[in-house]
């Protein structure tokens, strides 16, 4: 029999444990920035680009009513070429203002649409990143704790057990059976 148990991979699970610290500490910040990305295009939908959107139906507004006084203008002055110079600068006008409306509708609707469609996956990576910190951490303690114990059991001796003893050798168990006074002659 053999002086000491057989366990040969205990340095596997260093190694598988040595593996899953750095898997963590690579996850962890992945999950955390597109938590965060998750963050920042929110703020951006709702707060920059309803802004500048906004800003630019004013502004593009403004640019309509100014080349709708000027066509105006050249309708009463009665010059044919410059009416038609200013009609063209109110068509391109008003396609700027009705592009600007459309993209501000497109923003509010995804304004709208952006939680419903995003929490989901937002949920679900609170969960993997719920279970990068506490349970792999968990984990990788446990594998520490199970190297140690298989170590510890590997530097054992195997226990050594006694053969039985041997039967006197005097008697003889199938005569005191067959002899009728209970092995007496």
């Amino acid at each position: 029999m053999a002086d000491k148990a057989h366990v040969t991979s205990v340095d596997v699970l260093a190694d598988f444990r040595a593996t899953l610290i750095l898997y963590v500490s690579k996850a962890r910040p992945a999950v955390e920035e597109t938590s965060s990305e998750v963050l920042r295009l929110r703020m951006w939908l709702q707060n920059d680009q309803r802004m500048h959107w906004e800003g630019q139906v004013r502004r593009r507004r403004k640019q309509l009513e100014e080349a709708e006084q000027s066509l105006s203008s050249a309708r009463m002055s009665d010059l044919r070429e410059a009416v038609t110079v200013e009609f063209k600068a109110v068509q391109k006008a008003k396609h700027a203002l009705e592009e600007a409306e459309a993209k501000l509708k497109v923003l509010k609707h995804w304004n709208r649409e952006f939680d419903s469609r995003v929490e989901p996956l937002v949920k679900q990576l609170e969960k993997v990143n719920t279970v990068l910190a506490n349970d792999m951490t968990k984990a990788a303690a446990y594998l520490a704790h199970a190297a140690n114990t298989l170590a510890a059991y590997a530097e054992l001796a195997a226990p050594t057990v006694a053969p039985p003893p041997p039967p006197p050798a005097d008697t003889n168990p199938l005569e005191d059976a067959a002899s009728p006074a209970g092995g007496q002659p």
